[in-house]
Protein backbone atom coordinates (compact mmCIF):
# COMPACT_ATOMS: atom_id res chain seq x y z
CA UNK A 1 0.00 0.00 0.00
CA UNK A 2 1.33 3.31 -1.10
CA UNK A 3 2.11 5.81 1.83
CA UNK A 4 -0.29 9.29 1.86
CA UNK A 5 1.28 12.51 1.13
CA UNK A 6 0.50 14.32 4.51
CA UNK A 7 1.94 17.60 3.47
CA UNK A 8 -0.56 17.90 0.64
CA UNK A 9 -3.42 16.61 2.94
CA UNK A 10 -6.05 19.48 3.16
CA UNK A 11 -9.12 19.06 5.07
CA UNK A 12 -12.52 20.09 3.67
CA UNK A 13 -14.41 19.73 7.30
CA UNK A 14 -13.76 19.87 10.82
CA UNK A 15 -14.59 16.21 11.37
CA UNK A 16 -12.41 15.07 8.25
CA UNK A 17 -9.58 17.04 9.84
CA UNK A 18 -9.82 15.55 13.28
CA UNK A 19 -10.54 11.72 11.61
CA UNK A 20 -7.57 12.71 9.58
CA UNK A 21 -5.06 13.57 12.24
CA UNK A 22 -6.25 10.20 14.06
CA UNK A 23 -5.03 8.32 10.79
CA UNK A 24 -1.69 9.97 10.59
CA UNK A 25 -1.01 9.27 14.30
CA UNK A 26 -1.89 5.94 13.76
CA UNK A 27 0.13 5.69 10.25
CA UNK A 28 3.22 8.13 11.28
CA UNK A 29 3.31 6.90 15.28
CA UNK A 30 1.19 3.43 15.49
CA UNK A 31 -1.42 5.53 18.05
CA UNK A 32 -4.60 4.45 18.40
CA UNK A 33 -7.44 6.35 19.79
CA UNK A 34 -6.98 5.22 23.13
CA UNK A 35 -3.14 6.05 23.42
CA UNK A 36 -4.10 9.30 21.51
CA UNK A 37 -6.51 10.38 24.45
CA UNK A 38 -3.89 8.65 27.28
CA UNK A 39 -1.11 10.95 25.85
CA UNK A 40 -3.88 14.04 26.08
CA UNK A 41 -4.84 13.66 29.40
CA UNK A 42 -7.86 12.70 29.19
CA UNK A 43 -9.78 10.49 31.87
CA UNK A 44 -11.73 8.47 28.89
CA UNK A 45 -11.01 7.57 25.69
CA UNK A 46 -14.69 7.39 25.19
CA UNK A 47 -14.97 10.92 25.02
CA UNK A 48 -12.14 11.26 22.11
CA UNK A 49 -14.49 8.69 20.09
CA UNK A 50 -17.78 10.99 20.78
CA UNK A 51 -15.55 14.60 19.39
CA UNK A 52 -14.25 12.24 16.67
CA UNK A 53 -18.00 10.53 15.53
CA UNK A 54 -19.88 13.87 15.55
CA UNK A 55 -16.83 16.68 14.50
CA UNK A 56 -16.11 18.68 17.78
CA UNK A 57 -13.65 19.28 20.32
CA UNK A 58 -13.19 21.76 22.57
CA UNK A 59 -10.58 24.35 21.13
CA UNK A 60 -8.72 24.73 24.12
CA UNK A 61 -7.64 20.90 23.46
CA UNK A 62 -6.94 20.99 19.67
CA UNK A 63 -3.52 22.01 20.03
CA UNK A 64 -3.11 18.71 22.34
CA UNK A 65 -4.73 16.65 19.60
CA UNK A 66 -2.41 17.69 16.98
CA UNK A 67 1.21 17.71 19.03
CA UNK A 68 -0.02 13.71 20.22
CA UNK A 69 -1.31 13.01 16.42
CA UNK A 70 1.67 14.90 14.85
CA UNK A 71 -0.11 17.21 12.03
CA UNK A 72 -1.53 20.12 12.25
CA UNK A 73 -5.27 19.26 9.98
CA UNK A 74 -7.42 20.84 12.12
CA UNK A 75 -5.10 24.33 11.99
CA UNK A 76 -5.06 24.02 8.65
CA UNK A 77 -8.58 23.83 8.43
CA UNK A 78 -9.50 26.19 10.76
CA UNK A 79 -7.19 28.69 9.07
CA UNK A 80 -8.73 28.08 5.51
CA UNK A 81 -12.20 28.33 6.77
CA UNK A 82 -11.09 31.70 7.41
CA UNK A 83 -9.65 32.45 4.36
CA UNK A 84 -5.76 31.98 5.50
CA UNK A 85 -2.64 30.24 4.75
CA UNK A 86 -1.05 28.67 7.74
CA UNK A 87 2.41 28.70 7.18
CA UNK A 88 5.30 26.99 9.21
CA UNK A 89 7.84 29.23 10.81
CA UNK A 90 10.75 28.11 9.42
CA UNK A 91 13.79 27.89 10.95
CA UNK A 92 16.09 29.66 8.97
CA UNK A 93 18.01 25.84 8.07
CA UNK A 94 19.56 25.59 4.37
CA UNK A 95 17.09 23.96 2.24
CA UNK A 96 17.99 20.83 0.70
CA UNK A 97 17.48 19.91 -2.95
CA UNK A 98 14.83 17.60 -1.55
CA UNK A 99 12.72 20.61 -0.13
CA UNK A 100 13.22 22.13 -3.56
CA UNK A 101 11.80 19.54 -5.43
CA UNK A 102 8.93 18.89 -3.18
CA UNK A 103 7.98 22.61 -3.96
CA UNK A 104 8.20 21.70 -7.34
CA UNK A 105 6.28 19.04 -7.02
CA UNK A 106 3.40 21.12 -5.29
CA UNK A 107 3.43 23.62 -7.29
CA UNK A 108 2.94 21.14 -10.32
CA UNK A 109 -0.09 19.61 -8.89
CA UNK A 110 -1.90 22.53 -8.56
CA UNK A 111 -1.29 23.88 -11.96
CA UNK A 112 -2.93 20.24 -13.22
CA UNK A 113 -5.05 20.73 -10.41
CA UNK A 114 -6.50 24.19 -12.26
CA UNK A 115 -6.02 23.07 -15.84
CA UNK A 116 -7.91 20.39 -15.07
CA UNK A 117 -10.87 22.46 -12.84
CA UNK A 118 -11.59 25.02 -16.18
CA UNK A 119 -11.77 21.98 -18.16
CA UNK A 120 -14.62 20.57 -16.02
CA UNK A 121 -12.40 17.34 -14.82
CA UNK A 122 -11.52 18.51 -11.06
CA UNK A 123 -14.08 19.71 -8.18
CA UNK A 124 -13.55 23.10 -6.60
CA UNK A 125 -12.83 21.66 -3.30
CA UNK A 126 -9.59 19.50 -4.92
CA UNK A 127 -8.23 22.45 -6.74
CA UNK A 128 -8.64 24.84 -4.10
CA UNK A 129 -7.06 22.30 -1.75
CA UNK A 130 -3.85 22.08 -4.11
CA UNK A 131 -3.66 25.78 -4.54
CA UNK A 132 -3.45 25.70 -1.07
CA UNK A 133 -0.47 23.46 0.02
CA UNK A 134 1.39 25.83 -3.31
CA UNK A 135 0.71 28.69 -1.79
CA UNK A 136 2.09 27.32 2.11
CA UNK A 137 5.25 25.84 0.67
CA UNK A 138 6.06 29.31 -0.76
CA UNK A 139 5.07 31.27 2.06
CA UNK A 140 7.80 28.25 3.87
CA UNK A 141 10.41 28.97 1.52
CA UNK A 142 9.51 33.21 1.36
CA UNK A 143 10.31 33.55 5.16
CA UNK A 144 12.95 31.10 5.21
CA UNK A 145 14.90 33.41 2.76
CA UNK A 146 13.84 36.44 4.66
CA UNK A 147 15.12 35.00 7.04
CA UNK A 148 18.17 34.51 6.54
CA UNK A 149 19.05 38.11 6.41
CA UNK A 150 18.12 38.03 9.83
CA UNK A 151 19.16 34.63 11.83
CA UNK A 152 18.31 33.76 14.92
CA UNK A 153 20.82 33.57 17.71
CA UNK A 154 21.18 29.84 18.66
CA UNK A 155 20.87 30.26 22.37
CA UNK A 156 21.73 26.35 22.63
CA UNK A 157 25.30 26.25 23.12
CA UNK A 158 25.31 29.67 25.78
CA UNK A 159 26.90 28.30 29.00
CA UNK A 160 26.45 30.02 32.49
CA UNK A 161 29.89 30.97 34.17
Amino acid sequence: MRRRNWKSVQPTSLRQALELCKEHAREARNLGVERIAERMGLPDHAVLYKWLANGRMPALLIPGYENVCGINLVSRWLAATGGKLLIDIPAGRGCSAQDLHQLQTELNTAMGALLDFHDGKRDSQETLAAIRTAMEGLGWHHANVAQHDQPQLDLGGIHEH
